[in-house]
Protein backbone atom coordinates (compact mmCIF):
# COMPACT_ATOMS: atom_id res chain seq x y z
CA UNK A 1 0.00 0.00 0.00
CA UNK A 2 1.30 3.46 -0.88
CA UNK A 3 1.33 5.86 2.07
CA UNK A 4 0.25 9.49 2.06
CA UNK A 5 3.51 10.94 0.80
CA UNK A 6 5.18 8.17 -1.19
CA UNK A 7 5.22 10.49 -4.17
CA UNK A 8 7.02 13.24 -2.23
CA UNK A 9 10.58 14.10 -3.16
CA UNK A 10 11.52 14.32 0.49
CA UNK A 11 13.83 11.62 1.84
CA UNK A 12 12.83 12.23 5.45
CA UNK A 13 10.87 9.30 6.79
CA UNK A 14 8.37 8.87 9.60
CA UNK A 15 6.20 6.04 10.91
CA UNK A 16 2.44 6.31 11.12
CA UNK A 17 -0.52 4.19 12.21
CA UNK A 18 -2.89 3.30 9.37
CA UNK A 19 -6.25 1.54 9.44
CA UNK A 20 -5.90 -0.95 6.61
CA UNK A 21 -9.13 -2.96 6.84
CA UNK A 22 -12.06 -3.80 9.08
CA UNK A 23 -10.57 -4.07 12.56
CA UNK A 24 -7.01 -4.10 11.18
CA UNK A 25 -4.11 -1.68 11.17
CA UNK A 26 -0.38 -1.36 10.62
CA UNK A 27 2.50 0.99 11.33
CA UNK A 28 3.81 2.07 7.93
CA UNK A 29 6.63 4.28 6.76
CA UNK A 30 5.72 7.63 5.27
CA UNK A 31 7.54 10.72 3.98
CA UNK A 32 7.21 14.07 5.70
CA UNK A 33 4.96 15.91 3.26
CA UNK A 34 5.96 19.47 2.44
CA UNK A 35 4.10 20.82 -0.58
CA UNK A 36 0.73 21.51 1.04
CA UNK A 37 2.32 22.93 4.18
CA UNK A 38 4.66 25.20 2.18
CA UNK A 39 1.68 26.83 0.54
CA UNK A 40 0.27 27.64 3.98
CA UNK A 41 3.32 29.46 5.36
CA UNK A 42 6.08 28.64 7.86
CA UNK A 43 6.58 24.99 8.71
CA UNK A 44 7.29 23.25 11.98
CA UNK A 45 8.69 19.76 12.39
CA UNK A 46 7.33 18.04 15.48
CA UNK A 47 8.56 14.99 17.35
CA UNK A 48 5.58 13.21 18.92
CA UNK A 49 5.66 12.67 22.66
CA UNK A 50 2.12 11.36 23.19
CA UNK A 51 -1.12 10.90 21.31
CA UNK A 52 -4.56 9.92 22.53
CA UNK A 53 -7.08 7.49 21.10
CA UNK A 54 -10.56 8.95 20.79
CA UNK A 55 -12.46 5.70 21.28
CA UNK A 56 -15.87 6.74 19.98
CA UNK A 57 -14.91 8.18 16.60
CA UNK A 58 -11.82 6.03 16.07
CA UNK A 59 -13.83 2.89 16.72
CA UNK A 60 -16.22 3.84 13.91
CA UNK A 61 -13.26 4.52 11.61
CA UNK A 62 -11.54 1.26 12.64
CA UNK A 63 -14.66 -0.73 11.73
CA UNK A 64 -15.37 1.14 8.49
CA UNK A 65 -18.64 2.60 9.77
CA UNK A 66 -18.32 6.17 8.51
CA UNK A 67 -21.31 6.64 6.15
CA UNK A 68 -20.46 7.52 2.54
CA UNK A 69 -22.48 10.70 2.89
CA UNK A 70 -20.11 11.83 5.68
CA UNK A 71 -16.75 10.89 4.13
CA UNK A 72 -15.91 14.51 3.43
CA UNK A 73 -17.25 16.08 6.64
CA UNK A 74 -15.58 13.44 8.83
CA UNK A 75 -12.06 13.98 7.52
CA UNK A 76 -9.59 14.82 10.27
CA UNK A 77 -7.45 17.95 9.64
CA UNK A 78 -4.34 15.96 8.64
CA UNK A 79 -5.96 12.71 7.60
CA UNK A 80 -4.34 10.79 4.76
CA UNK A 81 -6.15 8.24 2.61
CA UNK A 82 -9.90 7.95 2.25
CA UNK A 83 -12.67 6.19 4.14
CA UNK A 84 -13.19 3.39 4.67
CA UNK A 85 -9.49 2.45 4.25
CA UNK A 86 -6.57 2.61 4.02
CA UNK A 87 -6.71 5.73 6.15
CA UNK A 88 -4.42 7.53 8.59
CA UNK A 89 -6.73 9.00 11.21
CA UNK A 90 -6.47 10.72 14.58
CA UNK A 91 -6.51 14.19 16.13
CA UNK A 92 -4.89 14.24 19.57
CA UNK A 93 -1.11 14.65 19.30
CA UNK A 94 1.30 16.33 21.70
CA UNK A 95 4.89 16.83 20.64
CA UNK A 96 8.08 18.88 20.80
CA UNK A 97 9.04 21.29 18.00
CA UNK A 98 12.36 20.25 16.43
CA UNK A 99 12.42 22.66 13.51
CA UNK A 100 10.69 25.87 12.50
CA UNK A 101 10.45 29.48 13.68
CA UNK A 102 12.90 30.30 16.47
CA UNK A 103 10.14 31.21 18.93
CA UNK A 104 8.72 27.67 18.70
CA UNK A 105 11.93 25.61 18.82
CA UNK A 106 11.92 23.22 21.76
CA UNK A 107 8.35 24.15 22.74
CA UNK A 108 5.69 21.56 23.53
CA UNK A 109 2.60 21.84 21.36
CA UNK A 110 -0.76 20.24 20.66
CA UNK A 111 -1.79 19.42 17.10
CA UNK A 112 -4.85 17.77 15.54
CA UNK A 113 -2.58 15.16 13.93
CA UNK A 114 -2.90 11.36 13.59
CA UNK A 115 -0.73 8.78 15.38
CA UNK A 116 2.72 9.35 13.84
CA UNK A 117 6.17 9.53 15.41
CA UNK A 118 7.08 12.87 13.84
CA UNK A 119 5.46 15.17 11.30
CA UNK A 120 5.65 18.52 9.51
CA UNK A 121 2.77 21.00 9.45
CA UNK A 122 2.18 24.76 9.08
CA UNK A 123 3.16 26.64 12.23
CA UNK A 124 -0.42 27.88 12.54
CA UNK A 125 -1.58 24.26 13.02
CA UNK A 126 0.15 23.84 16.40
CA UNK A 127 -0.90 25.36 19.72
CA UNK A 128 1.52 25.98 22.57
CA UNK A 129 0.65 24.23 25.81
CA UNK A 130 -0.14 26.70 28.59
CA UNK A 131 2.18 26.84 31.56
CA UNK A 132 1.29 24.21 34.14
CA UNK A 133 -0.32 21.72 31.75
CA UNK A 134 1.60 18.42 31.63
CA UNK A 135 2.00 17.12 28.06
CA UNK A 136 0.81 13.70 29.25
CA UNK A 137 -2.63 15.22 29.98
CA UNK A 138 -2.80 17.56 27.00
CA UNK A 139 -3.91 14.65 24.77
CA UNK A 140 -7.40 15.32 26.18
CA UNK A 141 -7.60 18.67 24.36
CA UNK A 142 -9.78 17.51 21.47
CA UNK A 143 -12.22 15.85 23.89
CA UNK A 144 -12.31 19.01 26.01
CA UNK A 145 -13.07 21.08 22.90
CA UNK A 146 -16.00 18.79 22.15
CA UNK A 147 -17.26 19.15 25.73
CA UNK A 148 -16.97 22.94 25.62
CA UNK A 149 -18.87 23.10 22.34
CA UNK A 150 -21.57 20.80 23.70
CA UNK A 151 -22.15 23.05 26.69
CA UNK A 152 -22.18 26.11 24.46
CA UNK A 153 -24.96 24.38 22.51
CA UNK A 154 -26.80 23.41 25.69
CA UNK A 155 -26.41 26.86 27.31
CA UNK A 156 -26.72 25.76 30.97
CA UNK A 157 -27.65 28.42 33.49
CA UNK A 158 -26.91 29.06 37.16
CA UNK A 159 -28.93 26.67 39.32
CA UNK A 160 -29.90 24.30 36.51
CA UNK A 161 -30.61 20.65 37.18
CA UNK A 162 -28.48 18.85 34.58
CA UNK A 163 -28.22 15.18 33.65
CA UNK A 164 -25.36 13.76 31.55
CA UNK A 165 -26.06 10.32 30.08
CA UNK A 166 -22.99 8.34 29.02
CA UNK A 167 -19.72 8.68 30.88
CA UNK A 168 -17.02 8.26 28.32
CA UNK A 169 -14.33 10.93 28.24
CA UNK A 170 -16.57 13.54 26.62
CA UNK A 171 -19.53 12.84 28.91
CA UNK A 172 -17.35 13.05 32.01
CA UNK A 173 -15.79 16.32 30.84
CA UNK A 174 -19.23 17.78 30.10
CA UNK A 175 -20.48 16.80 33.56
CA UNK A 176 -17.33 18.13 35.24
CA UNK A 177 -17.56 21.48 33.46
CA UNK A 178 -21.30 21.79 34.14
CA UNK A 179 -20.76 21.05 37.83
CA UNK A 180 -18.47 24.08 38.09
CA UNK A 181 -21.30 26.49 37.19
CA UNK A 182 -22.62 27.99 40.46
CA UNK A 183 -25.70 26.31 41.84
CA UNK A 184 -26.01 23.57 39.25
CA UNK A 185 -27.06 20.08 40.32
CA UNK A 186 -25.44 17.60 37.98
CA UNK A 187 -26.15 13.87 37.82
CA UNK A 188 -23.68 11.73 35.87
CA UNK A 189 -25.45 8.62 34.53
CA UNK A 190 -24.03 5.41 33.07
CA UNK A 191 -25.19 1.80 33.03
CA UNK A 192 -21.61 0.68 33.78
CA UNK A 193 -21.22 0.76 37.59
CA UNK A 194 -17.44 0.89 37.17
CA UNK A 195 -17.82 4.50 36.06
CA UNK A 196 -18.80 5.47 39.61
CA UNK A 197 -15.23 5.69 40.89
CA UNK A 198 -14.00 8.03 38.18
CA UNK A 199 -17.17 10.16 38.33
CA UNK A 200 -16.85 10.59 42.07
CA UNK A 201 -13.14 11.38 41.74
CA UNK A 202 -14.26 14.34 39.62
CA UNK A 203 -16.68 15.41 42.35
CA UNK A 204 -19.78 14.24 40.46
CA UNK A 205 -22.97 12.59 41.68
CA UNK A 206 -23.18 9.20 39.95
CA UNK A 207 -26.25 7.15 39.07
CA UNK A 208 -26.64 3.88 37.19
CA UNK A 209 -30.42 3.68 37.60
CA UNK A 210 -33.56 5.77 37.12
CA UNK A 211 -33.36 9.48 37.85
CA UNK A 212 -36.00 12.21 38.22
CA UNK A 213 -37.61 13.52 35.04
CA UNK A 214 -37.48 17.23 35.88
CA UNK A 215 -34.07 18.24 34.49
CA UNK A 216 -33.61 21.62 32.82
CA UNK A 217 -30.90 20.27 30.51
CA UNK A 218 -30.01 16.72 29.50
CA UNK A 219 -26.87 15.90 27.53
CA UNK A 220 -26.56 12.52 25.83
CA UNK A 221 -23.04 11.23 25.11
CA UNK A 222 -23.28 7.44 25.42
CA UNK A 223 -23.12 6.61 21.71
CA UNK A 224 -25.96 4.08 22.17
CA UNK A 225 -29.57 4.58 20.97
CA UNK A 226 -30.91 3.33 24.30
CA UNK A 227 -29.11 6.21 25.98
CA UNK A 228 -31.05 8.69 23.87
CA UNK A 229 -34.30 7.14 25.10
CA UNK A 230 -33.04 7.52 28.67
CA UNK A 231 -32.10 11.16 28.01
CA UNK A 232 -35.53 12.01 26.62
CA UNK A 233 -37.14 10.48 29.70
CA UNK A 234 -35.12 12.69 32.05
CA UNK A 235 -36.17 16.01 30.55
CA UNK A 236 -38.63 18.27 32.37
CA UNK A 237 -41.19 20.66 30.92
CA UNK A 238 -39.72 22.87 28.12
CA UNK A 239 -36.27 21.29 28.68
CA UNK A 240 -33.49 20.83 26.12
CA UNK A 241 -31.80 17.55 25.24
CA UNK A 242 -28.41 17.93 23.52
CA UNK A 243 -27.42 14.91 21.43
CA UNK A 244 -23.61 14.64 21.38
CA UNK A 245 -23.40 10.99 20.30
CA UNK A 246 -22.43 10.23 16.73
CA UNK A 247 -23.70 6.86 15.52
CA UNK A 248 -21.95 6.53 12.15
CA UNK A 249 -24.11 4.33 9.91
CA UNK A 250 -26.17 2.88 12.78
CA UNK A 251 -29.93 3.55 12.50
CA UNK A 252 -31.38 5.21 15.61
CA UNK A 253 -35.00 5.11 16.71
CA UNK A 254 -35.94 8.14 18.82
CA UNK A 255 -39.07 7.76 21.01
CA UNK A 256 -40.81 11.03 20.19
CA UNK A 257 -44.25 9.97 21.35
CA UNK A 258 -45.56 9.92 24.95
CA UNK A 259 -44.43 13.08 26.78
CA UNK A 260 -42.18 14.52 24.07
CA UNK A 261 -44.76 16.94 22.64
CA UNK A 262 -46.78 17.69 25.82
CA UNK A 263 -43.54 18.65 27.56
CA UNK A 264 -42.52 20.77 24.52
CA UNK A 265 -39.01 19.33 24.55
CA UNK A 266 -36.16 20.54 22.33
CA UNK A 267 -33.84 17.90 20.85
CA UNK A 268 -30.67 19.55 19.61
CA UNK A 269 -27.58 18.17 17.89
CA UNK A 270 -24.03 19.21 18.77
CA UNK A 271 -20.92 18.55 16.70
CA UNK A 272 -17.43 19.89 17.34
CA UNK A 273 -16.70 20.43 13.62
CA UNK A 274 -18.60 23.71 13.81
CA UNK A 275 -18.53 26.26 16.60
CA UNK A 276 -21.86 26.76 18.34
CA UNK A 277 -23.69 29.44 16.27
CA UNK A 278 -24.19 31.75 19.24
CA UNK A 279 -20.39 31.92 19.71
CA UNK A 280 -19.36 32.33 16.07
CA UNK A 281 -19.35 36.16 16.12
CA UNK A 282 -16.80 36.20 18.97
CA UNK A 283 -14.90 32.89 18.88
CA UNK A 284 -12.78 31.01 16.35
CA UNK A 285 -11.31 27.50 16.38
CA UNK A 286 -7.91 28.64 17.66
CA UNK A 287 -9.49 30.43 20.62
CA UNK A 288 -11.68 27.44 21.44
CA UNK A 289 -8.68 25.07 21.44
CA UNK A 290 -6.67 27.47 23.62
CA UNK A 291 -9.58 27.54 26.09
CA UNK A 292 -9.74 23.72 26.12
CA UNK A 293 -6.02 23.50 26.95
CA UNK A 294 -6.38 26.04 29.77
CA UNK A 295 -9.26 24.04 31.27
CA UNK A 296 -7.10 20.90 31.32
CA UNK A 297 -4.68 22.31 33.90
CA UNK A 298 -6.69 20.72 36.73
CA UNK A 299 -4.84 17.64 38.06
CA UNK A 300 -8.17 15.92 38.77
CA UNK A 301 -8.54 15.19 35.05
CA UNK A 302 -5.69 12.66 35.08
CA UNK A 303 -8.39 10.17 36.14
CA UNK A 304 -9.66 10.17 32.54
CA UNK A 305 -6.50 8.52 31.21
CA UNK A 306 -6.89 4.85 32.03
CA UNK A 307 -4.33 3.09 29.85
CA UNK A 308 -1.03 3.49 28.08
CA UNK A 309 1.07 1.67 25.50
CA UNK A 310 4.08 2.27 23.29
CA UNK A 311 3.51 3.40 19.71
CA UNK A 312 5.13 0.20 18.43
CA UNK A 313 2.46 -1.85 20.22
CA UNK A 314 -0.48 -0.32 18.33
CA UNK A 315 -1.05 -3.19 15.83
CA UNK A 316 -1.83 -5.51 18.76
CA UNK A 317 -3.21 -2.92 21.20
CA UNK A 318 -5.66 -1.02 18.97
CA UNK A 319 -8.12 -3.93 18.47
CA UNK A 320 -8.16 -4.52 22.22
CA UNK A 321 -8.73 -0.83 22.95
CA UNK A 322 -11.43 -0.25 20.33
CA UNK A 323 -13.23 -3.60 20.45
CA UNK A 324 -12.82 -4.98 23.96
CA UNK A 325 -11.97 -1.83 25.90
CA UNK A 326 -15.30 -1.26 27.62
CA UNK A 327 -13.54 -0.01 30.73
CA UNK A 328 -11.11 2.20 28.81
CA UNK A 329 -11.56 5.96 28.84
CA UNK A 330 -8.67 7.76 27.15
CA UNK A 331 -5.77 5.51 26.11
CA UNK A 332 -2.40 7.26 25.85
CA UNK A 333 0.23 6.32 23.26
CA UNK A 334 3.85 6.96 24.23
CA UNK A 335 6.46 7.61 21.53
Amino acid sequence: MQSDAESSNSSERARAWWVTGAGKGEILETCLAESDAQQAGHLVTVESLYSGISRGTESLVFHGRVPKTEHSRMRAPFQAGDFPWPVKYGYANVGRVLGGPAELLGKTVFCLYPHQDHYRVPAAAVTLLPEGLPPERAILAANMETAVNGLWDGAPAIGDRIAVVGLGVVGLLVAWLASRIPGTRVTAIDTNPDRRAVAESLGLTFSSGPAPDDHDLVIHASGHPSGLETALGLAGQEATIVEMSWYGDQPVSAPLGAAFHPRRLTLKSSQVGRISPARVPRWNYEQRLALALELLRDDTLDALITGECRFEELPKAMPRILIDGRDTLCHRIVY
